[in-house]
């Protein structure tokens, strides 16, 4: 008697699978070059439209606009803001400028050590022109420029808080609350915002509380050095930082620079001339 081979269902089915494997591989090799220039394409789109809004995330370096747009897409919504939350930053222990009574309340995070808050700030203008384009002069208009104009004519209310964007700020935002003690923030924010600022911060001194002289040293056109130095050394802000950094959290604000004009939130260095019909409408 002749016994019939019997056929192995799971095996007969792996057989087809693997044969289509093959058949695919060996007679669509296009498909592999098409997904791989769709790859590339996805990368240099997400590229360049991440440099539009030119915003940094908590690194010390900035992270790649594509791996950003995965990382904000793993983050949890933005809290709805409100003129109450707002408003409510104006009694806590931050640097702010009003009471937040007017009717333009306006919000600022930064980190001194960030590029793209250097372009914003308006006082290092060799530091846009390296950036691309769209922050040259004459085509980007800084907003912190045009925001301090409102507050020195009465017009809004300010706050400043601190996050890291960049790795380096952390000692430059000590300087910066010490400096607002004596009632010279603008004075000491303009000069660590300024290209030679960029370079002490990120390049000499950093995060260093060793070299508290050579920051005092260099506002010392602004402060009063000696007690700058003290207060750096006396670590009277060392918690402030991480107070700071709450807060903007707590209003969806991962990265520097991020604004806020009343409920309006940009997130980026954007140009005043974006921002400004919604300070107009405010007003």
């Amino acid at each position: 008697m002749i016994r019939k081979k019997q056929k192995n269902p799971e095996s007969d089915s792996i057989n087809t699978i693997e044969n289509s494997k093959n058949y695919i591989t060996l007679s669509h090799p296009s498909l592999y070059f098409f997904s791989t220039l769709l790859l590339v394409m996805t990368f240099v789109s997400g590229y360049f439209f991440g440099k539009v809004n030119g915003t940094e995330k908590t690194s010390p370096t900035a992270i790649a606009p594509s791996q950003q747009a995965q990382q904000q897409a793993q983050q949890p919504a933005k809290p709805q803001i409100s003129i109450d939350t707002i408003k409510d930053l104006f009694a806590k222990n931050v640097v702010k400028f009003g009471k937040g009574d007017k009717k333009l309340l306006m919000v600022m995070v930064s980190d001194p050590s960030c590029p793209y808050c250097h372009v914003a700030g308006g006082a290092n203008k060799e530091i846009g022109a390296k950036m691309g384009p769209q922050f040259a002069a004459g085509t980007y208009v800084a907003p912190v420029t045009e925001m301090k104009k409102l507050i020195d004519q009465g017009k809004a209310d300010f706050v400043w808080l601190y996050t890291n964007g960049h790795g380096n700020g952390e000692l430059a935002t000590k300087a910066i609350y010490c400096a607002n003690d004596q009632g010279k923030f603008w004075q000491a924010h303009d000069l660590l915002m300024s290209a030679k600022g960029y370079t002490l911060i990120n390049d000499e001194v950093k995060n260093d509380i060793a070299k508290s002289q050579i920051m005092a040293d260099f506002l010392a056109s602004a402060v009063n050095k000696n007690e700058l130095k003290s207060c750096l050394d006396s670590g009277k802000y060392n918690n402030r930082l991480a107070e700071d950094s709450a807060l903007a959290t707590s209003l969806g604000v991962n990265g520097t620079p991020g604004f806020y004009l009343n409920t309006t939130n940009f997130a980026g260095a954007y140009s005043w001339t974006d921002m400004k019909s919604v300070a107009d409408a405010a007003l």
